[in-house]
């Protein structure tokens, strides 16, 4: 069956959903006895039940589950029932956590399956007691709230089991220290390390080699697939199945590591781990110092060369630029003269041995990232205050994940609330390669007809008009002094974001909290306390946020979440298109902003009860021939154009909640 052979999701056509897993998640199923408030969803049952069969018959499959299915449920019970060997797959570390301390054990216990499993993720996520030890020792290390993190670091080093640095919740996820006391893979000193007996990373792998099922995430299920440097290929190789959640985000992480990047922090930590190991093997600061000082001082120029402005652009801008080729030239001289040095000093200890590998491939790193672009790659480069990246990223990742998949089992299952457009699936199917696979579209059950309204405001100007956003922000302040604050705007720039802030700050009766105030978790805690709060938010918080009940009552999105045409991915890959004769709008652009859409939009109903109003504030969507794609891929909602409806809506909505 082809990616556009959907199966029906009322007939039961995928399997049988009298099989095994059907029945533990039916009416007098192990989890209706035994979880709490679990409540039946046909299509729950059907979604696992088509899992099932996957497993058993070992076919692709592709599930869109939409909000409230179940889906996490859907595919625990027929893996924990399948006596495979399976790895689940997860989007981030923080929803890894949450399925493997919440939910999983949750289901194991209601199956009352004996198995083992195993949280794994990449070697960034665990405390290096080698460079612990190096850090504390360093004498360079002097500012205060960072001595003060590495001794918490230390005291905590004495108490855990395994080492995973989440556990550490008094130090921010963005903290400067983590690089000191976790390791890379150029820095690994591997078996010849100290501590190779007592490595938290060699101990979280052996578990996962041992284990029935194994919980990891996108980027090192990629990073092995791609690089094989994450050191645990024979776990993917003696694996039976493979379930990937939050599957819309795999074609772009793939991408990312089919590809490969040079970043000014793998120049800088060289350089002062450099310092580090020979001072630590010579007790000298004399010999490579200069080298290591020198390599930094060049590193920092080209920082400055690439311009002072936050930007991701197309490398050919840089490639001409004088500034900038004048500042690679003694780069590389920096480089391949520490190298030699470390070539000069080797013997002298395993670190300095280490730190000459490293150098000797980021010499040749540098030269192919400031060199010419392959051949169906994108060389584009972006950079931060004092640091910058350059990347070659292949534009299209499906017969690169298509081929890596071949020496691995074919039972592969791909799931998320967001993976179709306009009822079809052939957009994420076509950039991963998966053709043959059988799709699945199963809808929300939730009463979205009854419980949503979909607001879409008359008289407001075209996007690129110039006065759009204070005509956007004057509709805003109208709809949330009726939903009586409770409200996510959903920003498409930060520009936009900004400007609601300066506008809501003055004009707004509700608490209000504005992304980049506090920590993602803080502001979220924050908005379900208030109970009435506006929370103004750009990308990062379209998925992945989950408040339920009357705290989020309406959601306002100020345009259709089109990707810029200037970022250099999408550039690439709109001319690529173009060059085939295909259709880079309807090809790329509209799938992409019709997926992105929809996951603001998952964020109105979150449970059963719930009850909210969808703002659209872009006139595009009744003005455009393309708006019934959009309209067409989101939940069955009434819709209205009079802003009376909504008020009523509200003011039922409220009734409801307090009868």
């Amino acid at each position: 069956m082809s990616s556009q052979d959907t199966l029906p999701t009322d007939t039961g056509a995928a399997a049988d959903i009298t099989g095994e897993a059907a029945r533990s998640l039916g009416t007098h199923g192990q989890l209706a006895g035994e979880i709490s408030n679990f409540a039946v969803r046909a299509e729950q049952v059907q979604m696992a039940a088509a899992i099932e069969a996957a497993l058993r018959h070992e076919t692709p499959l592709v599930v869109e589950a939409g909000t409230g299915v179940g889906k996490t449920f859907a595919y625990l019970v027929p893996a924990l029932q399948s006596g495979r060997r399976v790895i689940i797959s997860t989007g981030t570390r923080h929803l890894q956590d949450q399925l493997f301390h919440r939910d999983l054990p949750r289901v194991r216990a209601a199956l009352a399956v004996p198995m083992r499993a195993a949280l794994l993720k990449g070697r960034a996520n665990y405390l290096c007691q080698q460079r612990l030890a190096l850090a504390r020792s360093d004498a360079t290390l002097s500012a205060r709230d960072m001595v003060a993190q590495l001794e918490q670091v230390h005291d905590w080093a004495g108490r855990t089991r395994r080492g995973d640095i989440a556990e550490l919740t008094g130090i921010p996820e963005d903290s400067a220290i983590w690089p000191w006391v976790t390791s890379t893979v150029e820095n690994c000193l591997g078996q010849a390390c100290d501590w190779f007996q007592q490595c938290h990373v060699v101990k979280a792998r052996r578990e996962a080699q041992e284990a029935d099922l194994v919980v990891i995430n996108h980027h090192l299920l990629c990073a092995d697939l791609a690089l094989k440097e994450e050191g645990f290929g024979d776990l993917l190789a003696g694996a039976d199945a493979f379930i990937i959640d939050e599957a819309h985000q795999l074609p772009d992480t793939a991408a990312r590591f089919f590809g490969i990047s040079l970043s000014s922090r793998q120049l800088l930590e060289l350089a002062q781990d450099s310092m580090r190991e020979y001072v630590r093997e010579t007790a000298s600061t004399q010999g490579l110092a200069q080298h290591s000082h020198e390599l930094e001082r060049r590193v920092r120029d080209l920082r400055l060369a690439m311009g002072e402005q936050e930007q991701r652009a197309p490398w050919s801008r840089l490639a001409t630029d004088q500034r900038v080729q004048q500042a690679l030239a003694p780069l590389r001289e920096a480089l391949a003269a520490l190298s030699a040095a470390l070539a000069g000093a080797a013997g002298l200890g395993r670190g300095l041995d280490n730190c000459h590998q490293r150098a000797v491939k980021l010499v040749a790193l540098l030269a192919r990232t400031s060199g010419d672009t392959p051949e169906n790659h994108v060389h584009w480069f972006e950079t931060w205050k004092n640091a910058f990246r350059i990347h070659l990223t292949p534009l299209d990742v499906a017969e690169n994940f298509d081929s890596r998949r071949q020496g691995l089992p074919d039972c592969w299952v791909f799931t998320s609330a967001t993976l179709s457009v306009n009822g079809s699936f052939e957009h994420f199917t076509r950039r991963l390669g998966l053709a043959e696979a059988q799709t699945l579209q199963l809808d929300s059950p939730f009463d979205y007809h009854n419980h949503a309204l979909f607001y879409l405001p008359k008289g407001l100007p075209e996007p690129t008009a110039p006065d759009f956003t204070e005509r956007m922000l004057d509709l805003s302040l109208t709809v949330v002094q009726a939903s009586r604050g409770r409200a996510f705007a959903l920003f498409t720039s930060y520009r936009a974001l900004h400007a609601a802030r300066r506008r809501l700050q003055a004009e707004c009766a509700f608490p209000l909290l504005v992304q980049g105030s506090a920590p993602r978790n803080e502001l979220l805690e924050r908005f379900r306390e208030l109970g009435n709060a506006v929370l103004l938010v750009t990308s990062s918080f379209w998925e992945g946020v989950d408040v339920r009940g009357a705290a989020l009552s309406c959601v306002i999105i100020d345009k259709l979440p089109f990707a810029s045409p200037g970022d250099p991915l999408w550039q690439a890959r709109i001319e690529a298109l173009q060059a085939r004769g295909g259709n880079p709008f309807m090809e790329e652009q509209l799938p992409h902003a019709v997926i992105t859409l929809k996951q603001g939009v998952g964020r109105l109903i979150r449970d059963v009860s719930d009850r909210g109003v969808l703002v659209v504030c872009d006139p595009r969507l009744v003005t455009k021939r393309y708006g019934k794609v959009f309209i067409n891929s989101l939940p069955a909602m009434r819709r209205t154009r009079d802003f009376d409806a909504v008020k009523v809506f509200f003011e039922s909505a409220e009734a409801a909640r307090l009868s």
